[in-house]
């Protein structure tokens, strides 16, 4: 039975409900809708309102493409990676979940969607808040901000009335974060303890919020899941990417300001023609070309990564992993990968490898003698544009000396479509937020039921007390260089010592 419940934020009154001991509050305004002549601007403060306002059903999401990653249809309606709601450029809405407001000390659990920084939402049913408040008394918020080029369209370089504009998406996160600040503790949410997570590009914008200035001191602890992101877009990526768009729009820099005047769809539309040129970029590149967060010098220094840590974050633990089988998702059904042999598999990873590719494939050959070709293609591309960058960040995090990394590699492979995702891209995510039973692709054995709520304490023990270790779990040590001590999540959970060691090494020979 639902009840309604009313909560007085800065800017005015909320209705929620309490559903089963959690209290839901959906689609609150923590900025001004970004229309007309503030598009492209950054984010702000959100208009104060009378009255009560109702906040019961999620806000719209952000304009986006459907399927930007061409998944097929029988993966299409496996995931879940964002909601229903109408696509429109009024998108600055987020979400809270509660254990409860008595008290304000609750840990608080920002989620980053991912999708690239082009497409999702916080309304994805696998990210729902409530189930992790019923395990724990915590705080959950997700949200939506501008995505593409209404989000990371840099033309600051090249015409008037548009700073900061190839950075107005994560400008939308960071006022989310001050929201957060500003309101948690009426939901019975610590201020001072909040713990900003994210999966795929939402690891991606962890990375990048872990060296904004501007988002200094609105996190306290961070978890990247797959979505490692060492070096975003410079000025001149992105200035190049604001001019394949101009050119797409029929329009020179001067005439810039008439992108506030057109109509989001044709916006869009010049969006889809850039993106065209990207799809066949390395899954590591991508995070510099197209649509993402442009390093700006001043509210975006540089990096995130690269050539070292953040200092801006440097106090913030990190817990960091990816998934076996990552890529099984984008190129598992690719025919390249489905008809590899031994023999032609070497030429096609060239793309992906260059000259190193005959050798990379011989070395996962020896380590992994048991898997068949597509296996070995899988592994390699997964390892390249996902764990490897991930490592390289923990690596970096830990030479700063400042503060600890823990590191899981996921490994429980799912059986749906008879198996052949294995352990793929997302998989993890209903795990963490203890979201099985309305997870398809997680299949219906009860024997992954444990795993979830394992991996759901982890996270919630890391946003508590910078630990993810708990009963649950075998004893998890920090990572450190010379151990590498890694959770293998899985039916059975167990920590590892460097595993995978033989391939991490071909990666780092590359740094």
């Amino acid at each position: 039975m639902s009840a309604e419940i009313v909560v007085e934020t800065i800017a005015g009154k909320i209705r929620g409900i309490r559903d089963r001991g959690v209290e839901i509050f959906k689609g609150i305004p923590y900025a001004e809708p970004p229309l007309g002549e503030l598009r492209f601007r950054p984010p702000r403060k959100p208009r104060p309102w009378s009255g009560t306002r109702d906040a019961l059903e999620y806000g719209n999401m952000a304009v986006q493409s459907p399927n930007v990653f061409a998944l097929p249809e029988d993966l299409l309606r496996l995931f879940t990676l964002a909601g229903r709601q109408k696509l429109d450029e009024d998108c600055l809405y987020l979400n809270v979940w509660t254990s409860g407001r008595e008290g304000a000390q609750r840990p608080v659990l920002f989620w980053c969607h991912g999708g690239a920084f082009i497409t999702g939402s916080g309304s994805s049913p696998w990210s729902d808040g409530a189930n992790l408040c019923r395990l724990d008394d915590v705080v959950v918020v997700s949200f939506n901000h501008r995505l593409g080029a209404l989000g990371y369209l840099h033309l600051e370089d090249m015409a008037d009335g548009f700073e900061h504009s190839g950075l107005a998406g994560v400008l939308d996160i960071v006022a989310a974060l001050e929201w957060v600040r500003d309101n948690i503790a009426r939901f019975g949410g610590d201020p001072g303890n909040v713990t900003i997570f994210g999966e795929s590009g939402g690891g991606a914008k962890v990375s990048v919020l872990m060296a904004m200035p501007p988002a200094r001191g609105l996190f306290h602890k961070a978890i990247v899941q797959s979505g490692p992101a060492v070096q975003m877009a410079n000025r001149e990526d992105g200035s190049k990417t604001a001019r394949q768009m101009l050119e797409h729009l029929g329009l020179e820099a001067a005439s810039a300001a008439e992108l506030r005047r057109l109509p989001a769809e044709k916006i869009l539309e010049a969006q889809v023609k850039v993106l065209a040129g990207v799809s066949r970029a390395a899954f590591a590149d991508r995070r510099r070309l197209g649509f993402n967060p442009v390093i700006d010098g001043t509210l975006f220094p540089g990096g995130p990564f690269a050539p070292h840590a953040p200092l801006a974050s440097i106090n913030v633990p990190l817990m960091i992993g990816s998934n076996k089988d990552e890529m099984t998702l984008f190129l598992g059904h690719m025919p390249w990968v489905t008809d590899a042999t031994f023999d032609n598999l070497p030429d096609a990873l060239t793309p992906y490898l260059g000259d190193r590719a005959a050798e990379i494939v011989a070395v996962y050959r020896t380590a992994q003698p048991k898997l068949r070709p597509d296996e070995i293609a899988i592994a390699i591309v997964s390892d390249q544009g996902v764990r490897a960058p991930s490592l390289l960040m923990a690596d970096r995090k830990l030479a700063q000396e400042a503060a600890p990394v823990f590191v899981y590699l996921f490994g429980w492979e799912t059986p749906v479509l008879g198996g052949r995702l294995r352990s793929c891209h997302t998989l993890e995510i209903p795990f963490v937020f203890s979201n099985l039973e309305s997870a398809e692709l997680t299949g219906d054995d009860p024997a992954r039921l444990p795993l979830g709520e394992a991996m759901s304490r982890a996270w919630i023990a890391f946003a508590r007390n910078d630990n993810p270790g708990h009963a649950g779990l075998p004893v998890w040590p920090a990572y450190t260089t010379g151990m590498r001590t890694t959770m293998v999540f899985d039916t059975v959970c167990h920590l590892d010592i460097d595993p995978l060691g033989t391939e991490r090494r071909v990666w780092e020979t590359r740094e």
